[in-house]
């Protein structure tokens, strides 16, 4: 299972907009990534401004249909000025899980 881990920081005062940027790839993730078998957001409750995802995909072919996506492309045109520095991206495989979540 291979893994992403994305760390994501809105500039002040663009949180909502960052969060509902990502809430429209998980969306499309729903409705469209049969092989992107999880795909996790949450926000830093201490610091709203920080966000994490956390996506996991059956195999590198569905990781890459998912990176390379309509979605994904959409996310950062209307991230990019939102964005408090550089995304941090780590691609990992998945060495353990909670079976049933």
């Amino acid at each position: 299972m291979l893994t992403i881990t994305a760390i994501i920081r809105a500039k002040k005062g663009q949180e909502a907009a960052l969060r509902q940027a990502l809430l429209d790839v998980a969306e499309n993730v729903r409705d469209n990534e049969p092989t992107t078998i999880g795909f996790f957001i949450s926000q830093d409750v201490l610091n709203p401004g920080v966000f994490t995802t956390y996506e996991r995909f059956v195999d590198r072919a569905a990781m890459d249909r998912h990176n390379n996506s309509d979605a994904v492309a959409r996310f950062f045109a209307i991230a990019k000025p939102l964005l408090d520095g550089e995304v941090t991206l780590v691609t990992s495989t998945e060495i353990s899980m909670k079976p049933g979540t």
